[in-house]
Formats: structure tokens, sequence, C-alpha cells
């Protein structure tokens, strides 16, 4: 009869790595990893690649001087003119991050 043993790890809080097994890491040449059960992500994948519906950035506080009317258009629709705000920094992050990703 045969003894089966269970482990599991937990994910947000994994074991730390002892110095000689970091010192193994740091001595691996990228040549030698072995490859094998992960493809290469091609542009094709990463053409139709999502982002994460579930990810959630962190927040941070921030003092930021804005223009009266700027802050004024901001929140005239009502409350949220934070999340607006933020909206349209990320949405103008992003187009900057795509183009720069197509001219490389």
């Amino acid at each position: 009869m045969s003894k089966i043993v269970t482990r599991s790890i937990d994910l947000t809080n994994p074991p730390k790595l002892s110095k000689e097994a970091k010192a193994r890491l740091a001595k691996l040449n990228e040549a030698d990893i072995d490859y094998y059960d992960i493809p290469p992500l091609t542009d094709e994948f990463w053409a139709n690649a999502v982002s994460n519906p579930l990810y959630k950035p962190t927040k941070q506080i921030a003092t930021v001087r804005i223009d009266s009317d700027v802050l004024l258009w901001l929140k005239s629709p009502g409350k949220g003119y934070q999340t607006r705000m933020n909206a349209i920094l990320r949405q103008a992050m992003l187009t900057e991050l795509t183009e720069l990703a197509e001219t490389h």
C-alpha cells in the first residue's frame, strides 16, 4: 500500500530562495535554459493579446496643479472627476505606448 503525500503552495507568499539557489540561478547562462515546454511568443500572439479584465492597478495619491477651466470641465458631469482624469491620462499613456511599440 502506498502513501500519497500532497503539498500545496501559497502563490501569494512563495518560499524564499536560499543563497545557494540564488547563486546557481545567477550562474546560469541564458543559452543553457531549456525552453522546450515554453513555445515562443510570436507577433501574431501579441496582436491578439488582450488585457486582463481583472487587472486593477494600485492607486497613488498625487497633488496636481490643473488649469481652473480644465478642472471645471472635468467636474461638470458630476461626481467622479478624478476617475475621469485617470481614464483620460490612461488612454493617453496607452496610445503613446502603442505608438512606441509600433515604431520599434
